[in-house]
């Protein structure tokens, strides 16, 4: 046999174990898994029933970010009682007056100091004229830096250090080291927040500088108290609205910080049904909007109280 014939069988004798080791190969490949009837199957991400007697399996949820959108959960209004405490303007001529603004929220659960104007001695005393007691207030809002708003804190806090103090979160740590050395906790409030049951802070909105204001759901709508509105009175209507697009818009009251006199149709367009403008608003838009508002117009000042049920 020459050598051409053994090159011929050679290559035969290989292409034959070849096609054996494939056939092989295909016989012993696994298929696709087919459950058997009854057993259990578990799809990444699904939760398996724990058999009896076995322990269920532990569960990890993520921490879900905030939605935008703020719903209002709480679907029963309350009643609403809002104080001034501290004001340029006065409607109590018993009370001292002082540049500056301050307000008692009192809500059916608790009551919450909304800013302190800017000596602690007038607040405290107008405070204890109208017999509020300072160990009742459990939550102080501030509303920005200014001293007109700020000043009465570090003396209220020595009469009353059990509470919680909302500042907006661009404060210098300067104050907050001053809450704590006086025995009282801060809250940082950078984004829209709820202080307490129907009571919500917008957070922080741009001024400058920047702050925030309260927006509270009573039986009438909403109401929003402005310590200063340096981010534009309208504008924080809008924010409120934005927040709880639902809810009509009841009562605006605080300062107003001088705003253009078109700030009255602004209001009537947005569906403002009342106003009590006070400290920096300015005589002339207060009278403005008492010639548009009528008996919806709130003379407000220190001393007034505001009752809605």
């Amino acid at each position: 046999m020459n050598k051409n014939n053994l090159s011929i069988i050679f290559f035969i004798l290989t292409i034959i174990c070849i096609l054996s080791i494939a056939a092989i190969a295909d016989q012993c490949s696994p298929g696709p898994f087919i459950p058997e009837e009854g057993s259990d199957t578990k799809e990444a991400g699904e939760s398996k029933e724990p058999s009896e007697g076995e322990p269920p399996e532990e569960e990890f949820l993520e921490e879900e970010e905030p939605e935008a959108e703020i719903s209002l959960v709480e679907k029963d209004k309350f009643s609403l009682t809002i104080i001034s405490v501290y004001d340029n303007y006065h409607v109590n001529p018993q009370l001292k007056t002082d540049w500056g603004f301050g307000c008692l929220v009192k809500t059916e659960k608790e009551n919450i100091l909304f800013d302190t104007g800017a000596n602690s001695e007038i607040l405290l005393f107008n405070m204890e004229k109208m017999a509020i007691d300072l160990k009742s207030i459990g939550k102080v809002v501030i509303s920005h830096i200014h001293g007109d708003h700020i000043g009465g804190l570090e003396g209220f806090l020595k009469e009353n250090n059990e509470v919680v103090v909302y500042i907006p979160a661009s404060f210098p740590d300067s104050i907050r080291n001053m809450i704590e050395s006086n025995g009282a906790k801060f809250l940082n409030v950078l984004k829209p927040l709820k202080i307490s049951d129907f009571v919500w802070s917008t957070g922080e909105l741009f001024g400058p500088p920047e702050e925030q204001s309260l927006v509270i759901h009573s039986m009438e709508g909403l109401v929003i108290i402005t310590g200063c509105a340096h981010p534009g009175v309208v504008n924080i209507v809008k924010k409120a609205k934005e927040m709880f697009p639902e809810e009509k818009i009841y009562l605006v009251l605080g300062g107003f910080h001088h705003p253009p006199t078109q700030v009255v149709g602004e209001f009537k367009e947005l569906g403002v049904k009342k106003v009590a403008p006070s400290h920096c608003s300015g005589d002339e838009i207060r009278e403005l909007f008492k010639e548009e508002y009528n008996n919806d117009f709130i003379e407000n000042g220190v001393g007034k109280i505001i009752n809605i049920e």
